[in-house]
């Protein structure tokens, strides 16, 4: 079992992957951002709010309440600078969130429903783990259209993340 203060850690890192990425992006053409790629709908744009998507589907199920997205997608496309703004606040949600959880509440389990309509079960921990992981993967997937557009994305590896906090000073 981990540590209590990994997930305030992991959702830490996930928020300033994100942002570093959005940093990154907002130097792209709208071109490059929405260009539709092999199983890629919309593009870069479509991956970030699928991210977007996912973070608030799972914020609902730790909250208990209902998310009201019957897809894994944003509706309609969002244009790059209003996506950042919305993925910085569910960000600083979650780093809040995991932040105030004790032990005890991180091993709490969570009945919901995923979008299927199918139940599930996970502990907040585990849930909280999902949500990083799952904006790791897909941000990989940002990272490959960029180069595949002759960009470079940024470096956002977790080793990254730890020097840059350990040289501000922080454990």
């Amino acid at each position: 079992m981990s540590s209590v203060s990994h997930p305030g850690m992991l959702a830490r890192y996930t928020a300033w992957a994100n942002a570093r990425l959005y940093e990154s992006l907002a130097r792209e053409s709208n071109a490059v951002l929405s260009m539709d790629r092999p199983g890629r709908q919309g593009g870069i744009l479509g991956v970030l709010g699928h991210i977007h998507v996912v973070s608030l589907i799972w914020k609902a199920h730790l909250t208990g309440r209902a998310h009201g997205f019957t897809t894994r997608r944003l509706a309609d496309p969002v244009p790059l600078a209003e996506l950042r703004e919305r993925q910085s606040q569910v960000d600083d949600w979650y780093v809040a969130f995991a932040e105030s959880r004790t032990t005890d509440g991180l091993a709490k389990d969570v009945r919901f429903l995923f979008v299927d309509g199918s139940a599930g079960a996970m502990t907040v921990e585990d849930m909280l783990l999902h949500v990083v992981n799952h904006s790791t993967y897909h941000r990989g997937y940002v990272a490959d259209m960029l180069y595949d557009s002759g960009s470079a994305p940024p470096t956002m590896d977790l080793p990254v993340y730890v020097r840059e906090v350990r040289a501000r000073g922080h454990a």
